[in-house]
C-alpha cells in the first residue's frame, strides 16, 4: 500500500485560509487564488478550497494533494 501525500494541509481543505497560496510539491507551482487559474479558466478570487474536483496543477499535472501551503 502506497501512502498519499496530503499537503501541509493534511488533505482537508478547511483548514486553507482563503487567500492562502500553495505551492505544489512536484514543480513548484504557485497557485495564487489572487490570480486565479488561466490554464484550468478558474477566476481570480477563487481559494484553493473552491476549486473544481477535476482540477490538477497546470504545470505538471500534479494533483491537488500534491500542494502545500506557503507561509509568507
Amino acid at each position: 500500500m502506497t501512502a498519499t501525500f496530503e499537503g501541509s494541509f493534511l488533505g482537508d481543505v478547511e483548514r486553507i485560509q482563503p487567500d492562502a497560496r500553495l505551492e505544489c510539491k512536484i514543480c513548484w507551482h504557485v497557485y495564487d487564488p489572487a490570480e486565479g487559474d488561466p490554464v484550468w479558466q478558474v477566476a481570480p478570487g477563487t481559494p484553493f478550497a473552491d476549486l473544481p474536483a477535476h482540477w490538477r496543477c497546470p504545470n505538471c499535472d500534479g494533483e491537488r494533494s500534491q500542494f502545500m501551503v506557503l507561509d509568507d
